[in-house]
């Protein structure tokens, strides 16, 4: 899922494309994109973007008479720019018939295409790859209506540590788990929480309500630290071409997507554990002392012969 840094470039990218276009036509494929029915998708017509920001993992475009056209990417939507083609006399070529040119504004992804907005600059493709379609769109009237769909979870760029402290020890859950709670914390998901723990040395089963000063000095040093370094990093990959390998999964990355690699910073092989449609990628050196979390299936399923301590496996 697309989380702050992807999501941020995102909106920085769009506010250079949009701000002052204005939009002529808005095509959708998926029955199931458009969650709301008032104010109608047609009023959006004809009208000028004036901004673009991030509400938590969502990208909010905002229109003339303060509505908003507001995406969520869900774990596999993805954004696709293609500026518009200038009218222009024709080069004169043999054969003209032989391929025929692309039509404006045509949807970009095939069966993966959901939704395609045409602005005066060119046009905006929305794309979701898995076969369960989550994305979706919400048209809100007013700054009421888009604040109502924001899960209310502290920034965490802008959050001095006392704050940041409390918003996460608000309920006693895991760090994993409070760290990708949008309730809590907003645009942090099961990527960047990996990294930010590894950075911090802190285990992802460790209770919000047992850290200590310098731990809780730790976690947020690294939260700041990782999300702004990789929100750089992607910001210089994409340049000012239109970021189109979001993922979540990048090279350089020290644990996330890494299970069985070694650890960048002691050679260790990364230990992940699997749970529902989630992950958590760890270094049992850097951050449990050596202790193998148990794993919810396979640990039932091996019962005694699952290893307790890397020195178990390291000598295999």
């Amino acid at each position: 899922m697309p989380e702050l840094p992807d999501i941020t470039v995102y909106v920085e990218h769009l506010e250079r494309r949009l701000v002052g276009a204005e939009l002529r036509n808005v095509r959708i494929v998926s029955p199931n994109l458009l969650r709301t029915f008032e104010p109608a998708l047609e009023v959006t017509l004809g009208l000028a973007a004036r901004s673009v920001r991030r509400v938590g993992k969502r990208i909010a475009i905002e229109l003339d008479q303060e509505i908003w056209l507001v995406l969520h990417l869900m774990i596999s939507g993805r954004l696709h720019w293609a500026p518009a083609v200038l009218a222009g006399p024709r080069p004169k070529a043999r054969r003209a018939a032989a391929m025929p040119a692309p039509r404006p504004g045509a949807l970009r992804g095939g069966k993966r295409a959901l939704a395609a907005f045409e602005f005066s600059t060119g046009t905006l493709s929305l794309t979701e790859a898995s076969s369960k379609k989550r994305a979706s769109l919400h048209v809100v009237r007013g700054a009421g209506a888009l604040a109502a769909l924001d899960p209310g979870g502290i920034e965490p760029m802008t959050a001095s540590p006392g704050p940041f402290r409390a918003a996460l020890q608000r309920e006693n859950h895991t760090l994993k788990r409070a760290l990708t709670d949008p309730r809590l914390v907003s645009g942090i998901g099961n990527s960047y929480s990996d990294e930010i723990l590894h950075r911090a040395r802190l285990s992802p089963m460790r209770q919000t309500r047992q850290l200590g000063d310098d731990e809780w000095a730790r976690l947020h040093a690294a939260t700041i630290g990782v999300l702004a370094e990789w929100t750089e990093r992607l910001r210089s990959d994409c340049g000012d071409g239109f970021p189109e390998r979001v993922t979540a999964f990048h090279d350089g990355m020290a644990v996330h997507g890494r299970y069985r690699q070694p650890c960048p910073d002691c050679g260790a092989p990364v230990q992940r554990i699997v749970y529902a449609e989630n992950e958590s990628n760890y270094c049992a050196r850097c951050q449990t002392g050596g202790r193998l979390l148990a794993d919810r299936a396979l640990s039932r399923l091996l019962k005694g012969d699952w290893p307790r301590r890397l020195e178990d496996i390291e000598g295999d």
